[in-house]
């Protein structure tokens, strides 16, 4: 019943809200709906499939959280170290009260390289400055570290992109290592990812699905547009890895069995570490943790912990249950309301169980 259901809801969202992308329900191991939607190449009308993979956007910032923690375990690192104490940051406005945990939990007050919680475009970055040209984390730093911050660290929450991008620039200066090099061996080989990487938009032979924002044309008829021109070409700490549903899968779970951080860590992962909330529209009250958003109900229980990710043609949310040892994942390769999809879908679970 509960797969015909959510068969339905999802067979709906790809006929009328331009759902085009993969999805995986799984409790355990035991996958309660799987399916996949659209197409990956729209010109040659190439189909997207489970193994796909998709721009995870925002969700990369788990990845990052993770390696920060790792480094946090060895002890090279302490969630209380300030950022200007770890990479030079001499002569810009990153404030040196900055520490790793501010920067994990959106409450460090710096300046982000577009607010799109003030609505500014992200897209409209890269309008004077090339995209191409931004390929690690260190190219980041004109675009944020040289504007005054927003607030106090540890006064308030805003989230934050190049938060990360400082995070991925620690993990380098302490691994000695490029950021995408040390997630790749230290978090998507022991977490059995292999269907996980920073595949560059303009590599020719990435099997990756393209991604599609939609735009009205001059009659107001629906178009769509590649987004190659959106955003940088290759992800970094604060976004754009390509992985698949069930590979998402298997990272929540080698966090769970505690593969990646010891379990005092992974604990640390597994909890908020902000008493700053925010309220949905339905009363409930979302709390921040490192990389993760707890999301609890009137009542004060917690529901499940998530990340989504969002850009140009790019929709992606993941969320774990813990009480149902459930996980949800939903990526899109093009433009829908995928948290309303998952919100959907979410009703279902919860209700069957």
């Amino acid at each position: 019943m509960m797969k015909t259901q959510l068969t339905a809801l999802f067979d709906q969202y790809a006929r009328e809200h331009h759902f085009s992308g993969a999805a995986l329900i799984q409790k355990g191991t035991n996958p309660l709906f799987a399916g996949a939607y659209g197409f990956a190449h729209r010109g040659f009308h190439i189909p997207n499939q489970l193994h796909t993979m998709f721009d995870t956007a925002s969700i990369t910032k788990l990845f990052t959280t993770v390696a920060i923690l790792q480094l946090v375990d060895q002890g090279k690192l302490s969630i209380d170290d300030c950022i200007t104490d770890i990479i030079d940051l001499t002569g810009t406005c990153i404030p040196t009260d900055v520490t790793i945990a501010h920067l994990l939990t959106h409450t460090s007050g710096i300046a982000d390289d577009a607010d799109e919680e003030e609505g500014e475009s992200y897209e409209d970055l890269f309008i004077q400055k090339p995209n191409y040209s931004i390929r690690h984390c260190g190219d980041f730093l004109p675009q944020f570290a040289y504007k005054e911050p927003k607030f106090k660290a540890g006064t308030s929450v805003s989230y934050n992109n190049c938060a990360f991008v400082l995070l991925g620039l620690a993990i380098e200066q302490v691994a000695q290592v490029d950021y995408r090099s040390y997630v790749q061996q230290h978090v998507f080989l022991p977490a059995g990812m292999n269907s996980t990487d920073f595949c560059a938009k303009d590599e020719g032979d990435a099997p990756i699905a393209e991604g599609y924002s939609l735009v009205h044309t001059a009659s107001n008829e629906i178009a769509w547009r590649k987004n190659i021109y959106s955003f940088p070409p290759i992800g970094t700490a604060d976004g754009g890895a390509f992985t698949t549903v069930g590979d998402l899968d298997r990272f929540m779970r080698a966090i769970i069995a505690c593969k990646l951080l010891s379990e005092v860590q992974t604990q640390e992962l597994l909890k908020p570490h902000t008493t700053l909330e925010r309220r949905t529209s339905r009363g409930e009250t979302i709390r921040n943790g490192y990389g993760f958003h707890f999301l609890y109900d009137a009542n004060g229980q917690l529901i499940r912990l998530h990340k989504e990710g969002a850009n140009a043609g790019v929709a992606a949310m993941f969320a774990y249950y813990p009480t149902l040892d459930a996980t949800s994942t939903i990526l899109a390769n093009q433009t829908c309301n995928v948290w309303e999809l998952h919100r959907q879908a979410e009703q279902i679970l919860l209700e069957k169980h």
